[in-house]
């Protein structure tokens, strides 16, 4: 009589070694990792510091941190070792940044969903007035300010969707965009060339819309710094005010834009040591 199939698989089994039949123990997930570094108070502050997409050094994350040179030198170690940030040779300086734009989106992302139980109340002290008008994420403009913006960008039909996702620069936008100092056809070609990356909308931390964002966004914020049209509120980082000058540049693209007015330098509030969004 021929014995079954699986009574040889059984006898196997029953007289291999018990180490044979031990699995290996599963690798820890790369997400815990990453988690429990983010999940340090003063990691998140170094990192916080820098979602405008500006350069630190050292010192300025410790301080930043309220820890000392020794402690940050440490845990700059570990935020570069896990690929969250890079660092830049300035001649004898070292300097530490955000290692990508991927970086600044988790961030944010994590920051939207610790608050999603406490949104409204979040928003609604005056610690964060100032960055709920207009603030700097990773080089594009973000706030009520920023959300108006792209609304006006889609409105006058300077931008459309693009079929590939994000958006493409219109005729009527290379033209506005030349107008404010930027080359239009250019950012029209590189629109319309299909990346993504270029120009998208980017979910708000305040406001839960869409701001734009992507290089095309980089561009106009560092135009409108430039041009004076947005200034940097005294005593933060991130936290922008629409200037006189910004009312008059953007009144085709911001109507409505009076209504961003600017604070008295003394009102300038400071910003909060939390984990951050955009």
């Amino acid at each position: 009589m021929t014995a079954a199939p699986f009574a040889t698989a059984a006898s196997a089994t029953a007289t291999a070694p018990p180490s044979a039949c031990a699995s290996a123990p599963a690798a820890e997930p790369r997400l815990a990792r990453v988690a429990a570094l983010v999940a340090d108070a003063s990691r998140s502050r170094m990192l916080c510091l820098l979602l405008d997409g500006s350069l630190a050094s050292a010192g300025e994350l410790a301080a930043a941190a309220s820890i000392t040179p020794a402690t940050a030198s440490a845990h700059l170690a570990k935020l570069l070792d896990a690929g969250l940030l890079a660092c830049e040779s300035r001649g004898r300086h070292r300097y530490y940044r955000l290692a990508d734009a991927e970086v600044a989106h988790a961030l944010e992302a994590l920051a939207m969903v610790t608050e999603r139980s406490s949104h409204d109340r979040a928003w609604a002290g005056p610690a964060r007035a100032g960055l709920r008008e207009a603030r700097c994420c990773y080089g594009h403009l973000a706030g009520r300010l920023g959300v108006a913006l792209l609304g006006g960008l889609l409105a006058r039909g300077w931008l459309h969707d693009h079929a590939a996702g994000g958006f493409v620069v219109s005729a009527a936008g290379a033209q506005g965009f030349d107008a404010m100092g930027l080359d239009g056809a250019d950012w029209q070609r590189r629109t319309a060339s299909g990346g993504r990356r270029i120009a998208y909308g980017c979910l708000d931390w305040s406001e839960r819309r869409d701001h734009l964002a992507g290089s095309l966004a980089s561009a106009l914020l560092a135009r409108a710094l430039e041009q004076k049209w947005v200034r940097r509120r005294q005593g933060s980082g991130r936290a922008l005010q629409c200037t006189p000058a910004g009312r008059l540049a953007w009144r085709e693209l911001l109507p409505a834009v009076g209504t961003h007015e600017s604070r008295k330098p003394g009102e300038d509030e400071a910003e909060p040591h939390a984990v951050r969004g955009c």
